[in-house]
């Protein structure tokens, strides 16, 4: 069990590696933490876009996921993602779905829902969870980031 485990969260990590884009004005992508429930295994995903409106800059703060099947068979997964300002902010729900995930496979990093918001020096925090249709939801799963990329 704890060599399926390790074998997920290692593919997840290769499979976000792999997914950091090549543009130089896009926003790279940080993953926490893995969570799972019934053999459906998940990571929350999130990236910090800049961009500039007048003499502002903002930031566009979106969700991802990576989702992994260790099933015998495909499985629906149904996820949800929130956000929130770490520093006196509250959750607000950003996207929620369902996907299908084939049988031992991963999928993603991929977006579930953003917000732009100023950018400033304050700690931006996403937190995801899923299940498989019909079963119980996992742990939540996050990740954070403190910076406007560019």
């Amino acid at each position: 069990m704890k060599l399926k485990q390790l074998a997920a969260t290692a593919g997840a990590a290769l499979l976000t590696a792999l997914a950091l884009p090549a543009d130089a004005h896009a926003a790279a992508i940080a993953c926490g933490r893995a969570v799972s429930t019934q053999n459906i295994g998940a990571q929350g995903c999130i990236s910090a876009e800049r961009w500039k409106e007048g003499r502002v800059f903002m930031r566009t703060i979106t969700a991802h996921a990576v989702i992994t099947n260790s099933r015998a068979h495909a499985s629906y997964v149904d996820y949800e993602a929130f956000f929130r300002i770490r520093e006196g902010g509250h959750w607000v729900k950003l996207g929620n779905g369902r996907t299908i995930v084939q049988r031992r496979s991963t999928i993603g990093p991929f977006e579930l829902g953003s917000t732009d918001r100023v950018c400033g020096p304050v700690t931006a925090e996403i937190r995801v969870h899923v299940r498989p249709a019909g079963g119980a939801w996992s742990n939540w799963t996050g990740a954070v980031t403190k910076q406007c990329q560019t």
